[in-house]
């Protein structure tokens, strides 16, 4: 039954993509970060329901009169520049049987996140594209907590398999990284029932990522947690909220999760921790003997004996086995050099450094207030990502770069609606105003000199 509703949905919204194609965006969306076809066990399972969206969502894309043009800003130069990058080592991998597949996999997480900046300026679908990222990452958020209640924390929470968040660390970074988006959405939202839900779906996602029993994403909650509390305008809310329930929340876990959070006080004695560690020293030892990185797949233990022979004496000493990345950071040094790594970096800036554009412009426009919210619970989302994702090999991961994307279509939205309006200030169209918490617009025309109106950059 699962497989004929999953293929009912997916087919009905093709030809809908064709005709327009960001609801390709939302569908792929909803595809790539809940995986329903996982969730099956009949012929849906293998389908490749996410090539036809991209063929028909590209098909609509070269005819759609609507789309957007690409900005030109440090953030989508210096990404080309990294995409351009992580091509060119490809060509010298190391791993060429491995490599160029990796390649085109992050190639096609690039495309619909750039095709998401093309097809998304509205704030519409801006709004609609994180509703669908909140209740498909929410839905493993919601069935965790679920799991983790009913099993007493006893078990570890895993994602769909063969995904980015099938691990169970990698699924509680996911999580993280949604409760963000999903607060804005709570704070956006009238209808009581919809925050009822909104609260409830963060309530056990925040459980989920405990039963994960995952340090890494402890500290990245920890972190995320307090930008979160930092970065929303109702601090007191969020504040009695994490000091009434997290109390609790912690509690409720069972004495193997104390112990394991524990290790991270102890890592010297933790032989995953210090496969780790062994792991990013072979990163550098890598990236100073090839400057350019080995490529794609390179955390091998062919490569380990020939480029870290001194880390490859102590694994084998300590009878230990060579592990892959085990963080973003890491992984990009080892993969793409230090110039590779550079890039990375300065993408992650650039990023957060845009949703600071944006709150700065977008909080004293009207109708803009809901950008300037977003934006900050964007950069919310990206510290999570950053801390946790030190622990983690998801230098790819598709919904870190939506995030980023999610960014630079905000930062269109409001440099449009500035320039209107600039526009509006010499007679012409006025820009509507939002009215508080009904998302309702009437006509307002600024003064005539704009004075006060426009906020400096």
């Amino acid at each position: 039954m699962r497989d004929i509703i999953i293929m009912f949905i997916v087919f009905s919204l093709l030809p809908v993509t064709v005709w327009r194609p960001w609801v390709g965006i939302l569908l792929w969306s909803w595809l790539g970060y809940m995986n329903p076809h996982r969730l099956t066990w009949s012929f849906a399972f293998d389908f490749p329901f996410a090539q036809l969206t991209a063929i028909a969502t590209l098909a609509g894309f070269f005819f759609y009169r609507d789309r957007k043009g690409l900005p030109i800003n440090t953030t989508t130069v210096v990404w080309l520049l990294f995409i351009a990058w992580m091509a060119f080592t490809t060509i010298f991998a190391l791993n060429m049987g491995e490599a160029p597949g990796e390649l085109m996999r992050t190639a096609k997480i690039q495309l619909f996140a750039f095709l998401t900046i093309f097809l998304m300026q509205t704030p519409e679908r801006v709004k609609a594209l994180v509703w669908v990222i909140v209740l498909s990452l929410g839905f493993f958020g919601f069935k965790g907590g679920l799991y983790t209640i009913i099993s007493g924390s006893q078990y570890l929470v895993w994602g769909p398999a063969g995904s980015f968040i099938a691990d169970n660390n990698a699924l509680a970074l996911a999580l993280i990284m949604t409760l963000p988006l999903a607060w804005f959405l709570f704070a956006q939202t009238r209808s009581r029932i919809l925050k009822l839900g909104l609260a409830f779906l963060m309530a056990l996602s925040c459980l989920s990522i405990l039963g994960s029993h995952s340090r890494g994403a402890a500290l990245a909650g920890a972190t995320m947690t307090m930008f979160l509390w930092a970065k929303s305008r109702n601090k007191l809310g969020i504040g009695l909220a994490i000091l009434v329930l997290l109390p609790v929340f912690v509690a409720s876990m069972p004495q193997e999760w104390f112990q394991r959070m524990e290790t991270i006080k102890t890592y010297e004695q933790d032989e995953s921790a210090m496969g780790r560690i062994h792991a990013w020293e072979f990163a550098i030892d890598m990236a100073n003997s090839r400057p350019i990185g080995g490529g794609y797949d390179v955390f091998v233990e062919e490569n380990y004996r020939k480029y870290a022979p001194e880390i490859t004496a102590i694994i084998d000493k300590e009878k230990g086995r060579f592990q892959g990345p085990h963080s973003i950071y890491f992984r990009v040094l080892g993969e793409h050099g230090y110039f590779g790594l550079t890039l990375f970096l300065l993408l992650g800036f650039s990023a957060y450094f845009t949703g600071s554009y944006v709150i700065r412009r977008a909080r004293n426009l009207p109708g803009l207030t809901w950008a300037s919210d977003l934006a900050a619970m964007l950069q919310t989302s990206l510290v999570g990502f950053a801390v946790g994702g030190a622990f983690l090999g998801l230098s790819y991961f598709d919904f870190y770069y939506h995030l980023i994307s999610l960014l630079v279509v905000l930062r269109a939205i409001v440099d449009t609606e500035t320039a209107k309006l600039r526009t509006g200030a010499v007679g012409e169209s006025p820009l509507p105003i939002e009215r508080p918490g009904l998302h309702a617009t009437r006509a307002v025309r600024p003064d005539a000199s704009g004075s006060g109106t426009i906020p400096p950059a």
